[in-house]
């Protein structure tokens, strides 16, 4: 006997549990759900770095910022491509000494989804203000949650759970706003190749020699005079050659006496 009361209470268990199961189910085809989203205005910031590319090893860059920091750029994607003088280069077509420069867009729009639920049934049992179980139009009971401050439709007056009979005719509506932010980036790198370098300097020698052509004056002897000068004889050189004639012959003698 014992065993049968518990068999009992176990399949009144079940039963009820079912129940609430039909009616879990049934609520999703009973009440109406529609859902808007409306959006605000939307504010956009744009964030720039410049760097120029120090060195390029395999998929790994290094960048010199614009403030003098380096920056370690691991594993760059393939995909990664970057936009120079309209060409589209891959992280191995990166050279150093070109700059780049990375613009990040971010769009936040706030967006707010309104989801409204209605409902419209027969009272057929309420136990303010928690739950109330609703006999709908296809002749089921359902029971549903009172949320805090709901307000029933009833016969055009508004009414909340503790004004609610057995068999009035109901509807409600539940509308739930939920704001939400949508921020959505865009990332954009441009660049430009390096400077060329400059030319090579003109063959221009080092050290200018000037020949300097310094005019040499060769002194000419003078014309030997045809004819001597009137002025000049001969007789100095007959006075010399008496001279000579007379000294011998004081010699002989002087070396005569001597003998």
């Amino acid at each position: 006997m014992r065993l049968n009361k518990i068999w009992t209470h176990t399949s009144l268990v079940l039963g009820v549990g079912v129940v609430c199961l039909a009616f879990a189910l049934s609520m999703t085809a009973q009440v109406k759900t529609t859902t808007k989203t409306t959006s605000g205005a939307a504010t956009v910031d744009n964030h720039v770095e410049s760097g120029e590319v120090v060195a390029v090893s395999g998929n790994d860059l290094v960048v010199k910022m614009s403030d003098g920091t380096l920056r370690h750029v691991a594993n760059v994607p393939e995909s990664a491509r970057v936009t120079v003088d309209g060409q589209e280069l891959g992280i191995h077509q990166l050279k150093p000494g070109m700059k780049l420069q990375r613009t990040i867009t971010t769009t936040t729009t706030p967006k707010t989804i309104t989801t409204v639920q209605s409902v419209t049934g027969k009272v057929w049992y309420v136990s303010p203000p928690n739950s109330v179980i609703l006999t709908l139009a296809d002749g089921k009971n359902q029971s549903f949650k009172i949320p805090k401050g709901q307000k029933f439709n009833v016969n055009g007056q508004m009414t909340d759970a503790w004004g609610l009979r057995k068999g009035m005719t109901i509807s409600a509506t539940k509308i739930v706003e939920v704001p939400v932010t949508d921020v959505a980036q865009t990332r954009t790198v441009t660049g430009e190749m390096p400077p060329p370098p400059p030319p090579p300097p003109a063959d221009v020698p080092i050290l200018v020699v000037e020949e300097v052509v310094i005019p040499v004056q060769v002194a000419q002897a003078a014309p030997a005079p045809a004819a001597l000068p009137h002025t000049g004889s001969q007789l100095p050189l007959i006075g010399l050659l008496g001279f000579l004639s007379l000294a011998s012959s004081f010699g002989l003698r002087a070396a005569r006496k001597n003998r």
